[in-house]
């Protein structure tokens, strides 16, 4: 079985919320579907295009914005450039003129509640999300290709090959763990060492370097951008955004004028127990409100736990004197390997194993991250991994009305917090005594995953998405 490499970057996306598997994924599988026409020269002779989405697309597409993102996808718009506020506009005006600038290049009739469809009843057995695109050119052929969001925008072509990096030799191949803990054995480098090595084989340290402290720009500006960002979240449950009341509580009155200044004011509060707790859910609460609300986030490694990891680096920067470029990058490498152990032998899927693919996973590279950082060992940054996730093992996906915001929201909090629990307990105990390894957990965690009921992975057919009362609008 030929080695899966995985970058840092692609664990570690920046995009639009709110969700990676049904907002990103989609939005890319129409940019591959649009290629795959350019390459044929056929753009041009496009007349029609139908969409077709299947099981948990289907189920909770409206309130995670697939058919948005598919919309923009077919447009040409790019995820990470797109510029978020004009998102709305664009798509009332395709519903309204009921056409679609296919590639931002070729007008066709497009009607968006006809031509685009949720097929709720209808699932394909590869993988739950699933979307299949028809396209009919001017000489009557046809040309249809079907795509499988696996979650944390990454997409895989039906019937293709994944040779996602194959050809890409890494000087240390890593799949588990125990992997992972055996180059860093045998070279006495710490995770993010090894991990930094493995990145040169795809580009210089320079251009890694500057792409991962680009990452962690996003995700703070993101942080300070929700801190400071009133009213309602989209989608109509009517929640109400909690990030810039609870920041402005804080402050206490003290003024900044930016995100430096806003960091020493925060700083100045000091470090009693209860004012870094409230700190840290007001970080998580802040990114996953802005992802709620279509804003830019970084996907780590997923959009529905986008939180997560920054509120926790958020965290290390603010209180444990890590504002120091090297620390970053430490932290997001450590965290990116413990993501790609998990997509490797488990999944970061919801639709695939419930909420602690997301939430679970994002916690564990969370804690190994600020483990490393925070002076431990490699074994015993594995070992706040395991403990990150083995008390996430069968946390469901239940979203009520299939937006990313309740329980969602709060859950990120709950996995930061988790985090740095995992964290100081691993960095106060000896991995020699502990009864559980990461690679045991990563495969509870699929076994768990594979006979957990389809109605808690984010079909919003379980769990509290069918216990809360609620009345939506018509969309």
């Amino acid at each position: 079985m030929p080695h899966e490499a995985i970058s840092v970057f692609d664990m570690f996306k920046i995009g639009v919320g709110p969700s990676s598997s049904h907002t990103l994924g989609p939005w890319r599988a129409a940019q591959l579907f649009l290629q795959g026409i350019e390459t044929h020269n056929r753009l041009f002779q496009v007349t029609n295009i139908e969409v077709l989405l299947y099981g948990s697309l289907a189920k909770t597409g409206k309130g995670h914005g697939t058919d948005i993102a598919i919309l923009l996808g077919l447009s040409g718009d790019d995820p990470v450039t797109f510029d978020v506020k004009n998102i709305h506009s664009k798509i009332n005006d395709i519903h309204a003129m009921k056409k679609l600038l296919l590639h931002g290049k070729h007008e066709i009739d497009f009607d968006p509640n006809e031509d685009l469809e949720f097929l709720m009843n209808e699932s394909l057995p590869y993988h739950p999300n699933a979307v299949a695109f028809l396209a009919t050119f001017s000489d009557g052929n046809k040309m249809a290709e079907t795509f499988y969001s696996i979650g944390g925008g990454f997409v895989q072509k039906e019937g293709a090959t994944n040779h996602l990096k194959e050809s890409i030799q890494l000087p240390f191949p890593i799949d588990k763990a125990n992997d992972l803990l055996h180059w860093c054995m045998k070279t006495g480098m710490n995770i993010s060492e090894v991990v930094m090595e493995n990145e040169n084989a795809w580009r210089s340290d320079s251009e890694t370097k500057a792409g991962i402290i680009n990452i962690w720009k996003v995700m703070s500006e993101c942080i300070y951008r929700g801190c400071h960002a009133n009213g309602e979240l989209p989608g109509g449950l009517h929640v109400k955004r909690r990030a810039a009341g609870l920041n402005k509580k804080l402050m206490c009155g003290r003024s900044y004028k930016d995100y430096n200044s806003w960091l020493a004011t925060i700083q100045q509060g000091g470090k009693d127990f209860a004012y870094i707790l409230d700190w840290v859910s007001c970080f998580a609460l802040a990114v996953n409100e802005e992802n709620a609300s279509f804003g830019r986030v970084v996907t780590a490694p997923t959009n529905g736990a986008a939180g997560v990891i920054p509120a926790v680096l958020q965290y290390y920067v603010t209180f444990c004197e890590g504002n120091k470029e090297e620390k970053i990058l430490q932290f997001l490498l450590t965290a990116s390997e413990v993501g790609s152990i998990f997509k490797k032998g488990s999944t970061i899927s919801a639709a695939m194993g419930g909420c602690q693919a997301e939430i679970g996973v994002s916690s564990a590279m969370a804690a190994a991250a600020l483990t490393e950082c925070m002076g431990g060992t490699q074994r015993q940054s594995l070992m706040a991994a395991e403990i990150a996730m083995e008390h996430h093992l069968g946390l469901t996906c239940d979203p009520i009305a299939g937006l990313v915001q309740v329980p969602c929201i709060e859950r990120n909090t709950m996995g930061a917090i988790k985090a740095i629990t995992a964290s100081q307990l691993a960095l106060q105990s000896s991995p020699d005594y502990a009864k559980v390894s990461l690679d045991a957990v990563v495969k509870t965690m699929w076994d768990t995953a594979k006979d957990m009921s389809f109605k808690y992975k984010e079909t919003a057919e379980g769990g509290l998405a069918i216990n809360i009362p609620i009345s939506l609008p018509e969309c």
